[in-house]
């Protein structure tokens, strides 16, 4: 079933492998449809567990569609504080998962440098590349940004109860967070609300009380989760979920 909230398209799969079957469609057609119209897709990637699946299921089907890889600019949404090829380090996952597959020239895919000395600094020049290489004024539009979500409802590496929820002039920020005891760089809400379509893909069942606040009408309890806080200005929201993610709200899956 599919079904419209404000802005948001939400998709709901009897599964997970059938919500991972299902983003990679439309991540595929995002892509294809911007370098048709724009000779060129710049993404973000997403990082966490969720998405590994997503990014094999892309990699065994790199050679099997007519994906235009070689347009593709890569980007990160957010980053953990270790280097590249630590095993936390979402480039790490998806470079396993994807990028050493897919067939995108080295030089377009940019990863975070999250384990930079001064983070502040890193996040300020990551940002400045995102402007060299993507157009737009005053913020810089992505054709795709792939979100995941955590059951505390935070999103990239907006974590509830965080200074970078309030950012509004800083595209890319680094911060703590305190309930991991560590250092994230993320996107921030201006960039990712200038987005031309925005993913969420949600699995599990952990996720399920996020979700319905998300999805539901209660705007004081919506405003306690980041991941409610994406809404392009003028772009497309998906959300896609497996059922356990979605269990607590009316929506049923497609196969029944």
């Amino acid at each position: 079933m599919t079904a419209k909230r404000a802005t948001a398209e939400v998709i709901v799969m009897s599964s997970a492998e059938q919500a991972t079957d299902e983003a990679a469609a439309l991540f595929k057609q995002a892509i294809c449809h911007a370098v048709a119209d724009r000779r060129v897709c710049n993404l973000a990637l997403a990082g966490g567990t969720t998405p590994h699946d997503l990014y094999q299921k892309l990699a065994d089907d790199v050679y099997d569609c007519d994906v235009p890889w070689a347009s593709v600019n890569v980007f990160f949404g957010d980053e953990r504080d270790v280097p590249h090829d630590h095993v936390d380090s979402n480039y790490h996952t998806a470079q396993r998962a994807l990028l050493d597959h897919a067939p995108i020239p080295p030089e377009q895919i940019n990863p975070m440098p999250a384990d930079a000395e001064d983070l502040a600094a890193a996040a300020a020049e990551y940002e400045q590349i995102i402007r060299q290489i993507l157009p737009g004024e005053p913020i810089p539009q992505f054709d795709l940004i792939l979100l995941g979500m955590g059951g505390d409802g935070h999103t990239a590496s907006l974590f509830p109860r965080t200074d970078a929820l309030s950012e509004s002039r800083k595209l890319v920020v680094s911060h703590h967070v305190p309930v991991l005891g560590r250092n994230r760089m993320t996107f921030t809400y201006p960039l990712i609300n200038a987005v031309r379509h925005v993913m969420f893909l949600i699995t599990g069942e952990d996720k399920a009380d996020a979700v319905a606040v998300v999805l539901g009408d209660d705007k004081r309890a919506r405003k306690q989760i980041p991941a409610a806080q994406v809404n392009p200005t003028d772009g497309k929201l998906t959300i896609v979920l497996d059922v356990a993610a979605a269990r607590k709200t009316d929506l049923k899956p497609a196969a029944e």
